[in-house]
């Protein structure tokens, strides 16, 4: 794949994504669930930090790796010979189905959870939570939704939708802002909302582990993790074993090798 392709790649990326994030902080001014004060700081901190780690790493290694397999026919599509509408189709429905058991698998292994906790430290569920997470954890990500991409066959144009489809409903997802309740109902049977991810970031236990989902709510119906939850519901959101405070940038960066950072 040519430089440009990739260039364009990245291009497009971080402009679909800029403007999702442009979408989701309106939604928050225009229905806000809550009254809160987001930590800008942290939140941004991180995601600058995940930036330089992932452009050192992998760059456009999503669409690298993809166009490189389909050109040695690797992958079950491919032996499938799909039309690529189906393979692009295919592949956002596969890439959402590994990504939830990766999340779920995030909850449950002790060393996964390490890194994933910096994400669900945010006590104020805001748009910009969609940005926090320790680099440890995108990099620890990366092989698996790679070997997918080859596993499958999925060809350039079916990683770059799902990243986009991914990103965005990952930034909106995290908005601080309520559907009305007749939209929530007939959204969430398909699609993650805000409300149901709200309760997956509430501090305790039992709401943790439920809505594991990112784009999809089907897996969670599938593996019987999913958990309504009405837009206007209070929450209290953050870590459960985690007392209220303010913590730094280099203070979440470092949380991963405290020594007690497990469930």
């Amino acid at each position: 794949m040519s430089d440009a392709g990739e260039t364009n790649y990245l291009i497009l990326r971080g402009g679909v994504l800029a403007l999702a994030l442009v979408l989701g902080l309106a939604l928050e001014r225009w229905r806000p669930h809550a009254h809160l004060q987001p930590a800008w700081g942290t939140n941004l901190g991180l995601w600058a930090t995940d930036s330089i780690v992932m452009a050192i790493a992998c760059g456009a290694c999503g669409w690298t790796v993809a166009a490189w397999a389909a050109s040695r026919d690797l992958g079950l599509l491919a032996l499938a010979d799909a039309p690529r509408w189906l393979a692009i189709g295919v592949g956002v429905l596969g890439l959402d189905a590994v990504s939830y058991v990766w999340h779920r698998a995030n909850h449950r292994l002790p060393i996964l959870w390490r890194f994933h906790r910096v994400h669900h430290g945010d006590q104020n569920f805001h748009v910009t939570t969609a940005l926090r997470f320790h680099p440890g954890e995108l990099l620890l990500a990366l092989p698996v939704r790679l070997a997918t991409v080859v596993i499958l066959g999925l060809p350039p144009e079916g990683v770059l939708a799902f990243e986009l489809i991914f990103g965005v409903a990952n930034l909106i997802e995290h908005g601080n802002f309520n559907l009305p309740h007749g939209w929530e109902r007939r959204v969430r049977g398909i699609v993650v909302t805000p409300a149901l991810h709200r309760r997956h970031h509430a501090s305790d236990w039992e709401d943790l582990d439920t809505n594991f989902g990112t784009i999809f709510s089907l897996w969670d119906r599938l593996a019987a993790t999913f958990r309504p939850s009405a837009p206007d519901r209070p929450l209290v959101t953050g870590l459960p074993d985690r007392a209220p405070g303010s913590s730094g940038l280099f203070e979440w960066l470092a949380l991963p090798f405290a020594r007690r950072a497990g469930r």
